[in-house]
């Protein structure tokens, strides 16, 4: 593989860069200046073959047109939202992403986020540490997650473990998906604000696309209420983001737990003085273990690129 060319958009994963440049020849975008980019791309545009990018940083159609040499696009992802695919079918270039390897951990995650938001376990924590159970007593009491009915929208990989895990905690399960799935004891609604009001923790587990986009909006949120809890752990931009925030100022809606936003890293700044939203950074795949799953998954794919073999995890 030392012959192919490898651009990484930037810094994602320690191990997978040192992998990257032990074997292939690595281009490393953000060293240079952010206003000489093009420039970058065009002095190196005949040496780069395939492209590296993950959730943050993706493939856009003017990167695809700026590499002539472009054969493959191996995200350190599972989404692919941020990768032109129209660009990428008009050239030929293959498209591949990380699924599976990071399923449970996004899974565990979306659990334990609405077990702190119902529970408000980040807030009692900055109550115990502010001396305020000392000199005030006794925490606000809170509400269980056990029990509750589990909303997923998306019953794919992801949202099929949640449901596996919520099942644990005697939490009836409903979904809303593009087609109903062969899981007799799962409930499928057929629109998302049907799903919204026959639960009382909603939770984001589908792939952005134009149809998702904005899928949760006003009368979704509205629909889940005063009570519920809203639960993102897919992309920030399946929300509308004015509308919760709005929401959840008004009180219209129970609480949130989010671990993704539309303008990442650029959370919103109403969100962070809010008592009933758990904010963490887009942490769902981010632990040792699926980090290093990934990057391996990204290597083998484009070791099966270059040696002309069936990808792993081929997209396009």
């Amino acid at each position: 593989m030392d012959s192919l060319g490898v651009l990484l958009v930037a810094p994602m994963n320690a191990y997978l860069e040192q992998e990257l440049d032990r074997r292939c020849r690595l281009f490393r975008l953000w060293e240079s200046p952010a206003d000489r980019r093009d420039d970058y791309l065009r002095a190196h545009a005949s040496s780069i073959r395939a492209v590296v990018p993950y959730a943050p940083h993706g493939v856009d159609a003017a990167m695809i047109d700026a590499l002539p040499s472009l054969e493959i696009v191996s995200s350190y992802s599972v989404g692919i939202d941020r990768v032109d695919l129209d660009a990428c079918r008009r050239r030929g270039v293959r498209v591949t992403n990380t699924p599976d390897v990071l399923t449970d951990d996004v899974a565990d995650l979306a659990v334990g986020l609405a077990i702190a938001a119902l529970r408000k376990i980040p807030q009692a924590d900055r109550y115990v540490r502010a001396g305020k159970w000392k000199s005030k007593g006794d925490f606000t009491l809170t509400t269980r997650f056990s029990g509750k009915r589990v909303g997923i929208l998306g019953l794919g990989r992801i949202g099929l473990a949640v449901a596996k895990r919520a099942e644990a905690f005697d939490c009836p399960i409903s979904y809303h998906s593009r087609s109903e799935k062969p899981f007799p004891k799962y409930k499928f609604y057929p629109n998302v604000v049907d799903l919204a009001a026959n639960c009382d923790v909603l939770v984001v587990a589908c792939s952005l696309n134009p149809e998702t986009h904005h899928i949760v909006n006003r009368k979704a949120i509205d629909a889940l209420g005063p009570e519920g809890v809203l639960i993102n752990i897919a992309r920030g931009a399946h929300v509308d983001e004015p509308e919760l925030i709005s929401a959840l100022l008004e009180k219209r809606l129970g609480g949130a737990g989010l671990d993704v936003f539309e303008d990442e890293p650029f959370a919103p700044e109403q969100l962070f003085e809010l008592d009933n939203v758990v904010l963490v950074p887009h942490v769902g795949s981010d632990t040792e273990e699926t980090c290093r799953a990934m990057a391996d998954l990204v290597l083998q794919n484009l070791e099966a690129h270059a040696l002309n073999q069936p990808l792993l995890t081929p997209v396009i």
